[in-house]
């Protein structure tokens, strides 16, 4: 049977509200968004995830039904509607090499 799930990178980037002088780790509601994060990761949502170069952007590699999705659940992130972060992109990841772990 075909698996009905794609797969999306999604691009999050530093918001109108990160406060550029303190870590991430330091930012306003972090553990509430850790805790948040690591629930996506428990249930299968979220593959792989992190900060890119000098950490203004972060990678998320998800698996979902379609882009819907991925913008309803990272909606409920603690750090989206305060604007710690925001959005920058969704793109639907097409694999050809290798294979994702798989829950």
């Amino acid at each position: 049977m075909a698996d009905s799930f794609g797969y999306y990178a999604v691009t999050e980037r530093q918001g109108a509200n990160w406060d550029p002088a303190r870590a991430r780790r330091e930012q306003d509601n972090w553990d509430e968004h850790a805790v948040f994060m690591d629930a996506l990761v428990e249930d299968g949502f979220v593959l792989l995830g992190g900060p890119l170069g000098d950490g203004h952007d972060v990678l998320l590699i998800v698996r979902v039904d379609g882009e819907a999705e991925v913008e309803a659940r990272l909606a409920e992130d603690p750090w989206l509607p305060m604007e710690v972060l925001r959005i920058a992109r969704i793109d639907r990841w097409q694999i050809w090499l290798g294979s994702p772990a798989r829950t």
